[in-house]
């Protein structure tokens, strides 16, 4: 199984950071995802996220990411761990590392476009989750 590490990296007004894969991807090109990526030998998943957040978005997570939640998809032969953290960076602190965008979208629109397998199922549980409700609230 392919362990993938992915980041809700949450901004200031409750958008989320989303990745419009490329057309060269390798997996679900011209889908949309969260940040995140393959975990290397020797990483733990919360190393893989750190590395995967950084290597394609130049930022950090303001305060220490926290898992979310692990999800087995057997018939892709992936583990995706989840992850999320709030920021202080604005779309204008973005560097696009990897991909065709990298945006923060509006957490009303983030279901709002092709995701990559087991994204949005994630995504909807991550909106209405207490971790996000608490993420969203200490930016208020």
């Amino acid at each position: 199984m392919l362990q993938i590490a992915c980041v809700f990296l949450v901004d200031a007004t409750g958008a989320l950071l989303l990745q419009l894969r490329d057309d060269k991807a390798p997996y679900c090109p011209n889908f949309w995802g969260l940040p995140g990526g393959a975990i290397e030998e020797g990483e733990t998943p919360l190393e893989g996220a750190m590395r995967e957040l950084w290597e394609e978005t130049s930022l950090r997570p303001s305060a220490p990411l926290r898992l979310f939640t692990r999800q087995d998809l057997p018939d892709l032969g992936r583990v995706k761990h989840y992850f999320y953290g709030p920021t202080t960076a604005a779309q204008s602190d973005v560097v696009l590392g990897e991909g065709a965008a990298m945006l923060f979208i509006p957490a009303a629109e983030a279901l709002n476009r092709p995701l990559t397998p087991g994204t949005a199922e994630t995504i909807d549980r991550f909106l209405t989750s207490p971790e996000y409700a608490q993420l969203k609230n200490s930016h208020t």
